[in-house]
């Protein structure tokens, strides 16, 4: 067998001359000490000249021509028998381990499908969400269960500042209630009796109020809005990937709901999400205050809301209700947060002001008197609204129609004798 082992010679050390030496080895079938000798190559037909290692170093290669490349070959040769007996024999191919090592079968079997191959996933808010799970899955290596609750606590989080902005503005409504409630009563008034000009102006000073205290109602309504888009999107996506199935999400619960892709067979989820939302309800309305004569029957609504959604969620798979019950958890746990007066402090949220509901203006009313106010207060503002409908219709037929009759006779024409009384008055 022959064997090459090949190394540039520096031009510094050749004189700026390039040569190519070859080493040959000569080998016994005992492989014993062999004798070495060079040939050195070049172009001034030296070539077979066999010198020994040490004279090739101190040779001076003062009349070596140049050649193309500067190569140090060492051949390895044995005897003519040899190699043919090493080029004929061939070893065995290592065996192959029967344990231990994954079958490729075994390996595809275990991997799970791209989201992409079953139709999930995009750059559509649902699909946007259903990325973002299966980047948890499979990039963190996490269960099913674990990817929702994640999901969730880093929305909730993004929305925190929202959240912040919205108890201040409840905060400072709660404590000029008094005052905004005296506005309102004036208008509400002015508008039963039909004065449309002290309503306008009433208004305008709550107008003007709100501004100088810096109050918005519509910041209120800040978190509801932000969080009503991403619920819908969770929703969706999660039962997109239910309904698909995503296979690994047959055992990528928790406790009792191991199988995420249907309903909760104990319809313990249910329960769960309907309690916590009753819970939030109740100490998120608190903390805002929805205690003004025109909240009432909003805080009513809301206060039923479990109730009517639970026939709804005990149909909903298992990844929906874990959702809703994380992300209802987390609504708890922020309400409490922000209860301490320390972080109220931090986050430069006022101090909300108890007011006795025997001292403010509107009297609280319970939920049947609230419907028939309110019910009242539609009627006396569809009446107005019909009524200045109908007033705007006769001022345009007024000024482009006929003149209307309204008088017996025609105040333009002569009336007899008339002509005779102005004589006699000059004649006088």
């Amino acid at each position: 067998m022959l064997s090459r082992a090949c190394r540039l010679v520096s031009k510094n050390s050749l004189n700026r001359r390039v040569v190519c030496v070859q080493e040959a080895l000569a080998a016994n079938a005992c492989y014993q000490p062999r004798s070495r000798d060079y040939h050195i190559a070049c172009g001034n037909g030296l070539h077979g000249t066999a010198i020994k290692p040490s004279t090739l170093l101190n040779t001076r290669f003062s009349t070596v021509k140049p050649i193309t490349a500067a190569v140090l070959v060492r051949n390895l040769s044995t005897g003519d028998g040899d190699k043919t007996d090493l080029l004929n024999t061939i070893p065995e191919p290592p065996a192959i381990p029967q344990a231990g090592a994954p079958e490729i079968a075994d390996i595809v079997a275990g991997a799970e499908p791209a989201f992409a191959t079953l139709g999930l996933g995009g750059w559509t808010p649902v699909g946007i969400v259903q990325n973002c799970m299966e980047f948890l899955h499979v990039g963190l290596d996490l269960p099913w269960w674990g990817c929702i609750a994640i999901g969730t606590v880093v929305v909730r989080t993004l929305l925190f500042p929202l959240v912040i902005a919205s108890q201040r503005n409840a905060a400072k409504m709660n404590n000029h209630m008094p005052q905004l409630q005296v506005l309102q009563m004036k208008m509400t008034e002015a508008r039963q009796a039909g004065n449309a000009i002290d309503s306008a102006r009433y208004g305008q000073e709550m107008v003007l109020f709100m501004k100088e205290k810096k109050l918005n109602p519509l910041k209120n309504m800040l978190v509801p809005l932000a969080q009503a888009p991403i619920f819908i999107s969770f929703f969706m996506g999660l039962r997109e990937m239910a309904n698909t199935p995503v296979e690994s999400m047959r055992d990528g619960g928790l406790f009792w709901f191991t199988d995420l892709t249907i309903c909760d067979q104990f319809y313990a989820l249910p329960v769960i999400t309907s309690l916590t939302l009753f819970a939030t309800i109740e100490l998120g309305t608190d903390s805002a205050r929805m205690s003004a004569a025109n909240m009432q029957t909003a805080k009513y609504i809301l206060r039923a809301l479990p109730l009517f959604i639970f026939p709804f969620t005990i149909n909903f798979p298992g990844a929906i209700l874990c959702y809703w019950a994380c992300s209802n958890f987390f609504s708890l746990l922020q309400v409490g947060f922000l209860r301490i007066p320390k972080v109220r402090d931090f986050f430069k949220i006022d101090r909300i002001v108890t007011h006795r509901p025997e001292t403010l203006p509107i009297k609280k009313k319970g939920f049947t008197e609230g419907i028939k106010e309110s019910w009242t207060n539609m009627k006396i503002s569809k009446e107005l609204e019909e009524r200045a409908r109908v007033d705007e219709i006769r001022f345009q037929k007024a000024g482009k129609g006929p003149l209307v009759k309204t008088y017996k006779y025609d105040p333009t024409a002569p009336r007899p004798g008339t002509a005779s009384n102005a004589v006699k008055a000059k004649k006088r």
